[in-house]
């Protein structure tokens, strides 16, 4: 069912496993999911994790970032059809939309899927708990110096959609110059391998 987004009643007909005993299995998989990866990836990070990640990104020339942020939106094939109303993007057709953070190692630290309703990006970011702890001023120190100004708050790798906070910094669309053109380089690289976990 995972793999292929089949329904729980086709895969009798595959593999003759009934329905209920289906959905059975599938829950008892998530559950075991949950239960095995809970304490090391189904967590943010603390404050060992930020520090690990303030110093790879400052590695790969990017003192501060924490991770990159995106949505990603996809067309839901077998929406049932009285929900595909709630679940129309703009595309017209029922889509779900996940927001994750990634850091450099594909560590996927951060997922937060949305609610029925036609979301965008910007809805989502507000919707999702990503920034909470930061507003509330619990969230590890993330300290670190650019150009001799001390900083005291990460920041994620975002494209343009996102609202321009000092949490978010967008992408180099057009680079002029050669330091832009290496910081370009390499964000599209970390992009495109974000892309491929994901």
């Amino acid at each position: 069912m995972l793999a292929y987004g089949c329904p729980a009643d086709a895969t009798d007909e595959y593999i003759k496993i009934g329905e209920s005993t289906t959905i059975e299995i599938l829950k008892r998989f998530c559950r075991a999911v949950v239960e095995e990866f809970t304490g090391k990836y189904l967590r943010s990070p603390n404050a060992t994790d930020i520090a690990r990640l303030l110093r790879i990104g400052k590695d790969r020339g990017f003192p501060g970032m924490l991770g990159s942020l995106d949505c990603m939106h996809w067309k839901w094939k077998n929406c049932p059809t009285a929900w595909a109303g709630q679940y129309a993007g703009r595309s017209g057709s029922p889509t779900i939309i996940l927001e994750a953070v990634v850091d450099y190692d594909m560590w996927i630290w951060h997922a937060y899927f949305d609610l029925p309703g036609t979301n965008n990006d910007i809805n989502v970011l507000e919707a999702s708990h990503l920034f909470a702890n930061l507003a509330q001023g619990i969230a590890p120190p993330a300290n670190y110096v650019i150009q001799g100004k001390e900083y005291n708050m990460g920041y994620y790798l975002a494209d343009g959609i996102y609202p321009k906070w000092s949490t978010l910094v967008q992408t180099i669309h057009d680079p002029r110059g050669r330091k832009k053109k290496i910081i370009f380089n390499e964000t599209r690289r970390m992009y495109k391998r974000r892309r491929t976990c994901i």
